[in-house]
């Protein structure tokens, strides 16, 4: 499907036909830049500014009290004019600096500042108008139906971890002569090799582990002949409805490459777990899987994200397979598919989950890679360069890219109101209320319009909490993969692990405690700066200057706003070191919260119906009727409905909680794990509406639970609370 022009989708939505005309289009964009041009560059004095930010922000706390996209491009346009006025403003009017410290530390505040308006300005392109694809139906014959090859790659996971996506994708509904699955196991393993003979599919290796994941799935290629290939990762379980819900694009658009499905994961990353916001506010991917790549694919610039992907075999090969120039192979391939003019496409309906990273540790690591691969495909094959690829493709890649940069930025910004509290250095040439007056609408209007597009996928503040533990990190990788793009390897993420005992991972958190020591250290510097001013000292000595009393008011009111953007930065950092602290995690098996039908039946008792409140692979918490109540180790007979022939398994009373009873099945055959598998992880309808989970995003409300997790953070630091020996060294400092 070929993304049509912004103004082109209005006409259905306003009715007004004359959208559509080229020449009306051309002149509203026109009026539209005029407009953003006039009002972006109109000098106002203080008052004047003041009342225009109030004016703005109350034409779109308006606006935004009314649903449609058409009200979501006006909020929209005005908030880049107004973030573009505050750009205007910051670079003709408040970069006259004559000292070598107001230059330093102000130059680099205006590079970030110019960085986050370009991230924001291609984040409004990208997300504008979310496709919002549908299924297509695949109407073909069924002996028509094509071949189709499943990967399944693995290196050194175990085999619990694989078997049920094994046991799922074999249950996929497809023609089973026409559904070929191979485990390309990496770790040339014997117990998977008679994992895969027992259960009838392919186990496949090679001599070697070139190119990992990417080499591994390219020599898998060379020996299977399937029309698709469908790629999941070794712990990314397959609902049946998978190959049905994804195949039929491919008929309907003989250009298409890729079909993408979401990521979606039933266990919670560190965030989730460490900050205990599972279930409440979306994670940290969220916002991709539901939002940047549903704007992707209107402009026909979906990202292949490696698993829970159909990919038509002949423009793979074309492209020489998965690419193996960069750690992130999968977006560089679909880069090269769209290079060479096919298509991709997404499709926001969860049909596969698998499990998060289990310690920040390893969630760290795994976001070096990506950051470090889009880096190199930047450095390489630098999509704003180079044939083949349409202007809004350009834009939406680079995006991509230029986001895992803000390693620096987010720690100028975190450091920031330092340069003056500790050095006296006046970064922005103006005062304290004109900054304001242009800073807040600025801010405001962006997290105003953010909140009303990605609310549902991101609550406000969120990013920048993730930012703050990443940044440190991804800093130092990006900036020397632009450097020397061939350095770095390819680093699996290991899944599947425990975490035997609560601690403080002040490995991880090392750079988080420094920043948070630093801005505590400006904080008391500032309180003494406020003490020389109020109480009349002549002078007062800070780190680095003397601190010269002249002009007392403006002098009072650039101290008072430096320590609240510090205070602020002290919240973000305290909840970076809070996702630190590491929750026991001991479960075998994560559960799912999930309601399903079951007949169950205890010694001397009938047949009777109950529900499932969640399941797991060793085990369900059942809601007994009322009257019914089982002791602690009461074997019981258990029927998952499923058609004609219920399967049927053993199970045990673990635990009772008034009607809920934990079960645990006992002596499971092979046959009888897959039918677990497929009454419970591979149903159709398993992961249907887990987008819709999470509350709507409330500003207010969000900054708050920010700024408890920061005390919380401060606490644990200072306090050395929950301060226990960590495990070994993260995988992330190395």
């Amino acid at each position: 499907m070929h993304a049509r022009t912004l103004l082109d989708s209005l006409w259905p939505i306003t009715g007004w036909r004359l959208w559509q005309y080229r020449a009306l289009q051309a002149g509203l964009l026109l009026c539209g830049l005029f407009l953003m041009v006039t009002v972006m560059s109109v000098p106002l004095e203080l008052e004047e500014q003041f009342i225009f930010g109030v004016l703005c922000f109350a034409c779109t706390w308006v606006l935004n009290k009314y649903p449609g996209r058409l009200i979501t491009l006006v909020m929209t346009f005005v908030s880049l004019t107004v973030s573009t006025r505050y750009l205007y403003w910051r670079l003709t009017e408040t970069m006259h600096m004559d000292k070598a410290v107001d230059i330093f530390f102000g130059t680099g505040l205006i590079v970030a500042e110019i960085y986050a308006w370009v991230v924001l300005v291609l984040g409004f392109i990208q997300t504008i108008w979310p496709l919002q694809r549908r299924p297509v139906a695949l109407n073909l014959p069924i002996e028509d139906w094509p071949h189709v090859d499943i990967f399944i790659p693995s290196y050194n996971e175990p085999l619990k971890v694989v078997k049920p996506t094994v046991l799922a994708a074999m249950a996929i509904d497809w023609p089973i002569d026409k559904l070929h699955i191979h485990i390309l196991d990496d770790g040339r393993r014997e117990e998977f090799k008679q994992f895969a003979e027992e259960v009838g599919v392919n186990w496949v290796i090679r001599n070697h582990n070139r190119h990992a994941k990417a080499g591994n799935i390219n020599e898998a290629l060379k020996n299977t002949h399937g029309e698709f290939i469908a790629i999941f990762d070794c712990d990314h379980i397959p609902t049946r409805s998978f190959l049905q819900m994804t195949i039929g694009w491919f008929y309907r658009d003989p250009k298409l490459a890729m079909m993408q499905t979401p990521h979606h994961f039933f266990s919670p990353d560190p965030f989730e777990r460490n900050l205990g916001t599972f279930g409440r506010i979306p994670n940290e991917g969220e916002l991709f899987y539901g939002l940047v790549q549903d704007g992707n694919d209107f402009w026909n610039a979906t990202f292949f994200c490696g698993s829970c992907a159909v990919l038509r075999r002949g423009p793979l090969l074309e492209v020489g397979g998965v690419a193996v120039e960069t750690v992130t192979e999968d977006a560089h391939t679909a880069l090269k598919m769209h290079r060479r003019g096919y298509t991709t496409a997404y499709i926001a309906i969860p049909q596969a989950a698998g499990l998060a990273t289990e310690s920040l540790s390893a969630h760290v690591g795994q976001r070096i890679r990506w950051a470090r691969g889009m880096a190199q495909i930047f450095r390489t094959d630098c999509p704003l360069l180079g044939p083949g690829l349409t202007l809004a493709q350009r834009l939406c890649y680079s995006n991509a890219m230029l986001h895992f940069f803000y390693g620096i930025p987010r720690l100028i910004f975190l450091t920031a109101p330092l340069a003056y509290l500790f050095f006296g250095a006046h970064v922005i040439q103006e005062s304290a209320l004109m900054i304001a007056a242009m800073a807040l609408p600025h801010l405001s209007h962006a997290n105003q319009v953010n909140s009303r597009v990605q609310g549902q996928f991101r609550h406000s503040f969120w990013a920048e909490v993730y930012e703050a533990v990443l940044a440190w990190y991804i800093f130092r990788p990006t900036l020397y993969a632009v450097i020397n793009p061939k350095a770095g390897k390819f680093n699996v993420t290991a899944k599947g692990g425990y975490i035997e005992r609560d601690y403080f991972d002040w490995g991880i958190a090392r750079p988080y405690v420094v920043l948070l020591s630093v801005n505590m250290a400006g904080m008391v510097v500032g309180l003494l700066r406020l003490a020389a001013l109020q109480f009349g000292w002549d002078s007062i000595s800070v780190p680095g200057t003397d601190y010269l009393m002249h002009d007392k008011n403006d002098q009072m009111e650039t101290v008072v706003l430096n320590m609240l953007w510090t205070v602020y930065n002290l919240m973000i950092l305290g909840a970076a070191a809070s996702a630190a602290s590491e929750t026991r995690q001991v479960r075998q098996s994560h559960r799912v919260q999930f309601g399903l039908p079951v007949r169950l039946q205890a010694p001397g008792t009938a047949p009777f119906h109950a529900e499932t409140e969640d399941f797991s692979e060793g085990g369900m918490k059942v809601r007994m009727p009322d009257g019914m109540a089982f002791e602690r180790d009461t074997q019981l007979t258990l029927w998952m409905e499923r058609g004609d022939e219920p399967p049927r398994f053993n199970a045990r009373v673990a635990f009772r909680n008034g009607r809920s009873h934990g079960l645990s099945f006992e002596d499971m055959s092979l046959l009888q794990q897959m039918d677990l598998v497929q009454c419970t992880f591979a149903r159709a309808d398993t992961w249907l509406g887990v987008q819709d989970r999470h509350h709507p995003d409330r500003p207010a409300y969000a900054l708050a639970e920010v700024c408890r997790l920061g005390l919380r953070g401060c606490a644990q630091v200072f306090l050395r609370r929950n301060a226990g020996a960590a495990p070994p060294a993260s995988s992330a400092s190395a």
